[in-house]
Order: C-alpha cells, then sequence, then structure tokens
C-alpha cells in the first residue's frame, strides 16, 4: 500500500499546467505551478514543514510547545496543520486586509487568531509584526516563527520548489516569475536554478505600495513607497532577510486592479482558481514581455487557492465597490437600494432635531416635508451658514431654514439628468418609485458610480 503518515506527507510535487489562452501573445510557453493543491491550498505548506522540522532538530520548538507567527493566512494554515499534526498550540496574528475566509479557515483547523491593523507602521505596537514578537516574549513555551527572517524559508524552496521545476521542464527554464512577500520563494528557487543555469533570469512581482522595486533598482529603501494597498501575499513595508535581491533580475509593479480582474480571468479562461497573488503574477507576465523569446519556458507560481478570495475578487459587488469592474449603470433606478429608507424631518420639528437624524444615519441632506408633500430640503451647509450668523439655531423651527425641495425625477431618468440637477443649489434628486414611494439619489451616489 501507498499512503502518507500524516497530511504533512502530502506537500509537494504540485504539477506544471501550460496556460493556453492567457499570455497568448507572450513569446514563449508559460508553465502555471499550482502551488494550491498542496494540502493547505498555498506554496506556504513547504515553508510550515521546513521551518516547524529544523526548529524541533535544533531545540527552538519543544513537545508541547505553542507556534506563533504573523502571517497573511497561508503560512498560518501550512503551520496550523503541522500544528494538529505534532500537538502544538498554534496562534496566527493576521492583519485585517486578509479575506475574512483565510481568518475562518485558520480557526477552521484550530488556530487562534489575532487581527491587527493594517496601516500602522512596522514598529507600531500595534502591527502584526510587532504583536507577534509580544506574544511570543508573553507566551511560556513558545516558538516565534519570524518567516521573514526565517532562513529555513528559502532554504525550503531550495531543497523542493527549485528541484521539482528543474526536473519538471527537463532543466530547459529560462524564467522564473514570482510574487515576492516574505522573498523565500523567489530567493530558493532562484538560487537553485541560477546554480543549475546562471542564465535563467529570475523575476519578482511587486505592488504599488510596496518598497522592493525601488530598493532593487536604487539601493534605496523609500518610505514614500509605502502606502495601503489591497493586493494580498505580496509587497512587504520592510526588508525581510530571506530576500536575496542579488539573485532577482528585476521586478514588475501590478496595480491592485489588474491583480483582482487577472485573478478571475484565470479562473475563467483556463480553469485555474489562484488567489490574489495569481492574478499579479500573469499580469506581470505581460508587463514583462519583452525580456521573453519566442521558444523560452517561462514558469510562474500561482500560490494560493481562490477560495480564499471568494467574498473579495470573486465578489461582484466587492469588485463594484472597489471600482475594479464597471456595473450596468444606465438610469437612477440602478443606483437604488431596496433596503435604503428615505430620511426625512418635518417642517415643524426644530433644527437640533434635525441634527440629530442626520447624525444617526450619517447623511447630508434630507427632504423636508408638510402635509401636502415635500417642502423643502435641509443640508449641512444650510445649517453651517445659519450657525455662523446664530450659535441658537438648534430651537428654531426647520421651516426657518429649509431651503428649496429637491427635483424629483422618474426612476427611468438617466445618471446624466441626474448629475446635471445636482449643483450648489441642489444636493440631492428625489426619485418617484412605484407605490407612491421616493428614494434619494445624491452626489456621493453618482460620483461612487462613476
Amino acid at each position: 500500500m501507498k499512503f502518507f503518515e500524516n497530511i504533512m506527507g502530502a506537500v509537494g510535487h504540485t504539477p506544471l499546467v501550460r496556460l493556453n489562452h492567457m499570455c497568448a501573445a507572450v513569446n514563449g510557453t508559460v508553465l502555471a505551478k499550482i502551488e494550491y493543491l498542496n494540502p493547505g491550498n498555498s506554496i506556504k505548506d513547504r515553508i510550515a514543514v521546513k521551518m516547524v522540522g529544523d526548529a524541533e532538530k535544533d531545540g527552538r520548538l519543544l513537545p508541547g510547545g505553542t507556534i506563533i507567527e504573523g502571517t497573511s493566512g497561508n503560512t498560518g494554515m501550512g503551520l496550523a496543520l503541522a500544528a494538529v499534526v505534532k500537538g502544538y498550540r498554534m496562534i496566527c496574528v493576521i492583519n485585517d486586509k486578509q479575506s475574512k475566509e483565510k481568518v475562518d479557515i485558520l480557526r477552521a483547523v484550530g488556530a487562534e487568531v489575532v487581527v491587527c491593523p493594517t496601516s500602522v507602521a512596522p514598529e507600531d505596537p500595534r502591527s502584526y509584526y510587532s504583536v507577534s514578537k509580544r506574544l511570543a516574549e508573553e507566551t511560556p513555551g513558545s516558538w516565534y516563527v519570524n518567516q521573514y527572517d526565517n532562513p529555513s524559508n528559502s532554504r525550503a524552496h531550495y531543497e523542493s520548489t527549485g528541484p521539482e521545476i528543474w526536473e519538471q521542464t527537463d532543466g530547459k527554464i529560462d524564467h522564473f516569475i514570482t510574487g515576492v512577500g516574505t522573498g523565500g520563494t523567489i530567493s530558493g528557487v532562484g538560487k537553485y536554478l541560477k546554480e543549475k543555469n546562471p542564465n535563467i533570469r529570475i523575476w519578482g512581482v511587486d505592488s504599488y505600495g510596496s518598497v522592493f522595486k525601488k530598493y532593487h533598482e536604487t539601493g534605496i529603501f523609500d518610505p514614500d513607497e509605502i502606502y495601503p494597498y489591497i493586493t494580498e501575499g505580496i509587497g512587504e513595508d520592510i526588508l525581510p532577510a530571506n530576500v536575496d535581491f542579488k539573485i532577482i533580475d528585476g521586478f514588475t509593479k501590478v496595480t491592485d486592479r489588474d491583480a483582482a480582474v487577472y485573478t478571475r480571468r484565470l479562473a475563467r479562461e483556463e480553469g485555474i482558481l489562484g488567489g490574489n497573488s495569481s492574478g499579479a503574477v500573469i499580469r506581470g507576465i505581460e508587463q514583462l514581455s519583452a525580456n521573453f523569446k519566442e521558444g523560452e519556458i517561462i514558469v510562474a507560481v500561482i500560490a494560493d487557492s481562490g477560495t480564499r478570495y471568494v467574498g473579495k475578487m470573486f465578489n461582484d459587488s466587492w469588485m463594484q465597490d472597489h471600482g475594479f469592474i464597471s456595473s450596468e449603470i444606465r438610469t437612477v433606478s440602478d443606483l437604488l437600494h431596496s433596503e435604503r429608507e428615505l430620511i426625512t424631518v418635518r417642517t415643524e420639528e426644530l433644527v437640533y432635531q434635525a441634527i440629530d437624524r442626520m447624525r444617526h444615519f450619517d447623511i447630508s441632506q434630507m427632504p423636508v416635508k408638510d402635509a401636502e408633500g415635500f417642502a423643502g430640503s435641509l443640508d449641512e451647509r444650510t445649517l453651517l451658514k445659519a450657525f455662523i450668523g446664530n450659535r441658537d439655531i438648534g430651537n428654531l423651527s426647520v421651516k426657518e431654514l429649509m431651503q428649496e425641495p429637491f427635483p424629483i425625477l422618474p426612476a427611468t431618468a438617466t445618471l446624466e439628468t441626474a448629475a446635471r440637477l445636482i449643483n450648489r443649489k441642489n444636493k440631492a434628486v428625489l426619485v418617484q418609485l412605484t407605490g407612491g414611494a421616493y428614494d434619494i439619489i445624491t452626489r456621493h451616489d453618482i460620483i461612487s458610480a462613476i
């Protein structure tokens, strides 16, 4: 019989798959290394096995101990599987940029998850780097993995991923391309391949908001390069020890939008349900295409599974909210929310009541009604101007401050019609619905649609 003693034995030996539709205009043959076929659905299973094994050998991780790691989710999953098999406690520290699916899956395999804010500096005590270190110091019998600086990370790829790719391509590989986060994959694979053939070129995919590309090209760590971005799994605001810049031939940066769109395309055009960084890598191949020649072999890493991103890149509403795909908005009715209640105020109510309502519902303007219908409107700018002249406006009646009523449009009116009516005088338009109900379209609604 052929079987593994536990799930960790199934790590590695993932297939290469040719891309037949995407990258069709790129010279050479593009082969995808499908790493989501590892048991934890990502390439990070490889480094989890190696890092845990090495820590056990040299006594950093003892029986019954606790594994602690800051992770974007995938390394945490690999470590969590190892913890289950070997009887360790697992604490994953993750930032709030990561998908809900990643957090849920980590908890499903018994990991404790601590979520930290993304938009803080690495040295901030709230960052997931700092929190990981603090928990390791406070937890007896713990081992802080530190995949960023742990040499077992890149060594895992030097010993497994690199040799697999060399063997699978019969040594004919010309280019290797992968997203760069901790640096383990590109450095470990790159080192192995260049030892086999120094002419093989190693390419890294970076994100806008990350420091890698500029540092590689100039040697300058530029804080102005750092800002929040959406793409998961690649890019950093630090320089991990595992990134060996001497091995890397070049970087290309991919936008959040392209990474998300190409992730979806990869599933729909190739049947490869890769994760967010996979889309970035495929787009990166296109951007680097001038470096490829006919007949060359290009190997790209599909680092993790799209199942981690069902609520994000594979969700139309999420993609539309981030402006990554356009929604079919033709009339004002396409902007309406069926669950949204039209918030109004009566002419005889006091201004402070109107202000309380605006604050409670987080709105900037609202219609004013009387017994006959819409009698006027009220907005923040009007209230501010009135306050400058009279600090006691709260006890005035709304009808004393209200402006002209908002224009009313049918639900079939075009978006352009509504946009033309919204100006300094009219802060919104009302939309008449069937059954006598009304909804409201504001400047914010139209700008969001654009």
